[in-house]
């Protein structure tokens, strides 16, 4: 193993900088805290490139607009495994967004892997090295850095330039580049790591159980929850766990007491916080609508069995071209098809070929006239 070499000083940066822009490959990596914080802390950011290795004092190196040239300059490849993160890292520090992406998580779901595969275990399947796992829960943003963490973090983008090599080879082979091009791209949208907080509430898991105006409400919530915590720069669930969220949604309190009177609020909310919960909850300027309520609610016993047979689909085509259904169409996407759904990733790209264009074929009896 090559040794890692420490960069926290600005005229570091530079030097590395016009390393990197004579490359065409580029692995990268990140170490971040977020425990604590709504905004992920990059504390680490770890290059490799012609056969060196570079780990970045984001701390205390200053800024990293040195690197952005290079970590943006199309004519090299940056070869990050399951990218978003790493991403979201960087742009909120740099804001710019590493690119042109070769996220090995994707490529290797495309060649019949499974989508989430870990990093460890592909390196472990490709190249057959193991790495430990000691440092996956370390706290980095301390100073100076044991030599374990050092090496786990070298690990991280030690194998990344033999992984790319090989999951091209095989995307080549499969006459699948396509497939990992389209998906790594649209991971350097930057809209993704600065989301809308009025679209909050689309990642609360089981707002699609709750009637009508139960569901307005916890969307009205979600909205002054995620405004809160990134005020704050706080956790969401430090602002009001998911639960809450929803006993609040379905009582509709009225008063600082009723409030209290849930089980599943915390018991130590202040005055201001219960004010301020409830001003959201109640203002009509701020309510929402569902304006098409029936594409998140209760699916109908035929919208059910649809959903069956679109998965059915789904299943006999993943099994055709060797990969995981999930890669293709996930069964939440099936769900939202089936409900009437129709900007889904099933259903654009890629995957409009292979699958969706089956998908459209049967759901075409249900359009309406």
């Amino acid at each position: 193993m090559p040794d890692a070499i420490w960069v926290d000083r600005q005229a570091d940066l530079a030097e590395l900088a016009r390393t990197l822009e004579s490359q065409s490959l580029i692995g990268v990596d990140t170490e971040f805290l977020r425990e604590r914080t709504f905004f992920p802390k990059l504390c680490l950011l770890q290059v490799s490139a012609g056969g060196g290795i570079w780990c970045i004092d984001t701390l205390r190196g200053g800024g990293l607009e040195p690197l952005v040239n290079a970590l943006t300059a199309p004519q090299s490849r940056k070869v990050i495994h399951a990218a978003r993160q790493d991403l979201e890292a960087f742009y909120l520090t740099a804001k710019r967004v590493i690119s042109p992406v070769f996220d090995t998580q994707i490529a290797a779901g495309c060649i019949g892997l499974k989508p989430q595969v870990g990093y460890a275990e592909l390196v472990k399947t490709l190249l057959d090295v193991t790495i430990p796992k000691g440092q996956t829960r370390t706290d980095w943003s301390k100073r100076p850095l044991s030599p374990a963490q050092l090496e786990y973090a070298t690990d991280d983008v030690l194998y990344l330039g033999k992984l790319a090599d090989l999951l091209m080879a095989r995307l080549r082979d499969l006459g699948r580049e396509h497939w990992a091009a389209e998906d790594c791209a649209a991971l350097e949208n930057p809209r993704l790591y600065e989301p809308e907080p009025a679209l909050a509430w689309e990642r609360l898991r089981g707002i699609a159980q709750l009637d009508p105006k139960p569901r307005a409400r916890a969307k009205v919530l979600a909205v002054w929850r995620e405004k809160l915590a990134r005020e704050r720069d706080l956790p969401r669930a430090w602002i009001i766990p998911d639960p809450a969220l929803f006993a609040v949604a379905q009582a509709n309190p009225v008063s600082r007491s009723a409030l209290g009177a849930l089980n599943a609020m915390p018991a130590n909310f202040n005055d201001a916080f219960a004010a301020s919960l409830l001003h959201a909850l109640h203002d009509e300027s701020a309510a929402i609508t569902d304006l098409n309520p029936g594409l998140d609610s209760r699916p109908t016993p035929e919208q059910k069995e649809l959903a069956l047979r679109l998965g059915t689909i789904v299943d006999a085509r993943a099994a055709e071209l060797r990969v995981s259904p999930e890669l293709l169409a996930p069964r939440g996407e099936l769900k939202a098809l089936a409900l009437g759904k129709r900007d889904t990733d099933a259903l654009t790209g890629w995957r409009r070929r292979e699958i969706g264009e089956r998908l459209l074929a049967v759901l075409k009896p249900w359009e309406p006239d």
